[in-house]
């Protein structure tokens, strides 16, 4: 992996903070529309975010063309972020951010304070580890995360146990069987605690290829074991019949949250249910100056479709530095009124103003806490502006589009509405 370290500058038009595909795409994508300075400012030793310890394909087919493993996509997003001229500040960590485009930095030489025009927040995401999911029993060796699980396989080529049980069904999980199988670790079964697989149809042919059965309605209740792990109590969420799995390791895969530490300490408004920034179409922060873009904003999408976002938040910025994206005088809330939906980005509308000549976001993104389906709804005082009927699962990405904006009253009220069928 490329590792090119430098010092970052005093001002720069705009700071990313975040190595991941979003930030090395924005970043590139700036650079190209003419932007001067553009730095981006990565904690990690190697830009190229969760790619770098996924060893599998597919990754690049929207971007290169091409199906690359992980670590190979990774690279070639840096290689291409360096060939753009890029600033690309590495074992950089924000410490604050601050009204006016401040961003407080600990680097290798030190402390230091940066000044930007704008700021493109996009920190990524974390799955949820075992002491948020409330999971009871002592804490033996071989209790791990996919993205830890990656990067002791991949990165530090260590094989932390040989007969794991895999907690959850999402996308990542599969990722967590393809780098067992990598490794050479046979899983004793994949859990989900729903009666349905979470990940998109095709999945599911996964595990049973590899040998791995697939226990639905069933979730860990404890964890055996007092220096290793040696078992899981699991409980059948339909009977609450419950029984013993010998395993040797427990790998807690997906319910992801963003990375929006930074979000806590400062200035910007956060939206309660999540703690992300609260944005408008085009990704802008309470504070214009600072935009945010990526899996913080809605975890938990492919590193291609992050890629997207930055490239489409890059215009976004750019346009705001070229005074094309008008002001949010007018912004619109969106309300939620049903207590099946986890979180909507984005959280707020921006009327289009006399300037405003970008187009932003085209739909709504929505989670749902449950299985769910039923009749979605936004509507204002003046009734329905868009319905649609859905059918889905928790962590699946429900889209709703935006309505016609010029249509919409400054002083209109939106709420999204859901009725179960």
């Amino acid at each position: 992996m490329i590792s090119r370290c430098e010092p970052p500058p005093r001002r720069c038009d705009v700071a990313i903070i975040g190595g991941g595909p979003a930030g090395l795409a924005a970043a590139t994508e700036l650079k190209n529309l003419g932007i001067a300075s553009v730095v981006v400012l990565e904690r990690e030793p190697q830009a190229g975010g969760i790619p770098r310890h996924c060893g599998h394909p597919p990754f690049g087919m929207r971007e290169f063309k091409r199906i690359y493993t992980g670590p190979h996509y990774a690279r070639r997003l840096v290689e291409r972020t360096l060939n753009a001229a890029v600033t690309l500040c590495l074992d950089t960590s924000v410490v604050s951010i601050e009204a006016g485009g401040v961003l407080q930095l600990t680097t290798p030489m030190g402390l230091h304070e940066l000044r930007a025009t704008r700021v493109i927040i996009c920190t990524g995401i974390r799955e949820t580890p075992r002491a948020a999911r409330l999971v009871s029993g002592q804490r033996p060796l071989g209790i791990t995360t996919t993205g830890a699980l990656q990067s002791m396989v991949y990165l530090q080529h260590k094989i932390p146990f040989e007969k794991p049980v895999i907690v959850g069904s999402e996308l990542v999980s599969f990722s967590a069987l393809l780098t067992c199988k990598h490794a050479k670790i046979r899983p004793v079964a994949m859990l989900e605690q729903y009666s349905r697989i979470t990940a998109r149809w095709g999945s599911q042919l996964l595990p049973g290829m590899l040998g791995v059965p697939v226990h639905l309605n069933t979730r860990v209740v404890e964890i055996l074991g007092q220096q290793r792990v040696s078992g899981v109590k699991v409980c059948d969420t339909k009977t609450g019949k419950a029984r013993v799995l010998e395993c040797d390791g427990l790998v807690f895969s997906g319910q992801f949250i963003a990375e929006s530490s930074l979000m806590r300490s400062s200035h910007l408004q956060t939206d309660p249910q999540t703690g992300n920034p609260v944005i408008d179409q085009y990704g802008r922060c309470s504070d214009p100056e600072f935009f945010a873009t990526g899996n913080m904003t809605h975890p938990v999408e492919t590193a291609g479709a992050c890629w997207s976002d930055g490239v489409q938040t890059a215009h976004h910025v750019y346009a705001s530095l070229s005074g094309l994206l008008g002001r949010q005088d007018q912004r619109l809330k969106i309300n939620v009124a049903s207590p099946h939906i986890k979180y909507i980005v984005p959280q707020m509308l921006s009327l289009p103003g006399n300037h405003t000549a970008q187009a932003g976001m085209k739909n709504i993104s929505l989670r749902f806490k449950n299985p769910s389906h039923g009749r979605l709804s936004m509507r204002s005082h003046s009734g329905e502006l868009v319905t649609k009927f859905i059918h889905t699962l928790p962590e699946r990405r429900v889209k709703l589009s935006i309505p016609e904006l010029l249509t919409l009253d400054p002083s209109a009220s939106l709420e999204i509405q859901f009725r179960e069928k």
